[in-house]
């Protein structure tokens, strides 16, 4: 059980750094409630889940080519860089006690799956955290034991995802409608900024030495 709770732990300290997920989890709290904002995350998990089976499976060296590492450096500059902007426009249109407008649910979740299935830092982030994991737990235990300790770190995943989106979701109402624009545009050039990086980055793999 000491086991099991220390995965979760694991899951929950893999979550907690500000990136773009985050970031992006804080805007769409604020401006659409609960589930926009845990739907990201849940996005961003499927994708983790990806990797950790292309890690599980020992295929990860396709995804280290060098096309493969630009083409992803470049697909997530996009993405991040699209909802920077996104979210910086529509930053103005927020007013305090306004309702908050529809949007598509399945559209919060891909926003979350793309923005992390299209970030090779995960990919070296995964292949770093669980690759290591997976190799200390398969010596140690067996196959079965191997999903369960697998599916815990999901479990500290999620749970953070949650208590995100709670605190997202309910800052809203301690905001003045000056702070609230701010927020949204501090988040819209965090993705921004993630985005320029990860086109420096596709750079230097197309030109660099």
């Amino acid at each position: 059980m000491n086991v099991f709770l220390s995965y979760i732990l694991l899951g929950l300290s893999l979550a907690a750094p500000i990136g773009p997920i985050n970031a992006a989890q804080i805007d769409k709290g604020i401006r659409h409630g609960f589930m926009h904002s845990w739907l990201i995350g849940v996005g961003a998990v499927v994708a983790d889940g990806v990797y950790m089976m292309v890690v599980y499976f020992g295929v990860v060296h396709f995804l280290e080519t060098p096309f493969m590492k630009t083409f992803l450096w470049l697909f997530g500059c996009f993405i991040l860089i699209y909802t920077g902007i996104e979210t910086m426009l529509s930053a103005n249109k927020l007013k305090i006690g306004e309702k908050r407008k529809d949007e598509s649910l399945v559209k919060s979740f891909l926003s979350g799956f793309f923005m992390s299935i299209s970030n090779p830092l995960t990919i070296l982030f995964w292949l770093g955290i669980y690759g290591s994991v997976l190799a200390k737990t398969a010596a140690t235990y067996e196959t079965n034991q191997l999903i369960i300790y697998s599916s815990a770190i999901f479990i500290g995943l999620l749970i953070w995802d949650i208590t995100m989106a709670g605190i997202a979701s309910n800052f809203r109402k301690y905001l003045t409608s000056k702070l609230l624009v701010g927020i949204s545009l501090l988040s819209g050039i965090t993705l921004i900024g993630f985005g320029i990086y990860f086109g420096f980055q596709a750079f230097n793999v197309l030109f660099g030495s």
